[in-house]
């Protein structure tokens, strides 16, 4: 339930593989790794904290231990932004766990391939069971949203659906004390 099913790709994802320890010690999970070119370059890390909100002072703690490590490997040649943050409420679906803590939510699924003749879809997250994700959707031929499972290894792209139960349960986390 806690292994990503995405995965970063070339220098994104020589970062994650050199970030990853340092998160985990210091008590958080990679969420994402993105390389953007706005304002030259920038290398934006998602982080979480299992069960508990992500603050300023954490990010800002990460990206001192980040910083240095990233200087002396030098995975993105050149210069460039580090950014560290909280996933946010559109925030990227990228465990089987994060599946069953966002149950009841809305989402937004992009596939690698298509399925019955789709690639994209948009429900109410049901949860995580069996290797899928468990998604009530409406569909074509059918006067109520039906329950589909989606198998995560065909998850290109996962996200949140900003909207006010996602900002209400985002606010209900609380740092730990």
């Amino acid at each position: 339930m806690d292994e990503r099913f995405t995965r970063e790709t070339g220098q994104a994802a020589a970062i994650a593989e050199l970030a990853n320890p340092v998160l985990q010690e210091l008590g958080f999970d990679l969420v994402q790794v993105k390389l953007t070119g706005q304002d030259g370059a920038t290398v934006q890390i998602l982080i979480e904290r299992p069960g508990g909100a992500v603050t300023i002072e954490d990010c800002t703690a990460v990206s001192r231990r980040l910083s240095p490590l990233f200087d002396a490997d030098d995975p993105l040649p050149g210069g460039y932004y580090l950014e560290v943050s909280s996933p946010g409420i559109n925030r990227p679906l990228v465990r089987p766990r994060d599946f069953v803590t966002w149950a009841g939510h809305q989402a937004k699924v992009e596939l690698k391939e298509l399925v019955d003749g789709r690639r994209r879809f948009r429900g109410e997250i049901e949860g995580f069971e069996d290797g899928e994700l468990r998604l009530k959707v409406e569909l074509d031929g059918y006067d109520q949203p039906q329950t589909i499972g989606l198998d995560v290894a065909l998850i290109a792209e996962a996200k949140l659906v900003a909207n006010d139960a996602a900002i209400k349960a985002a606010l209900a986390k609380k740092p730990p004390q």
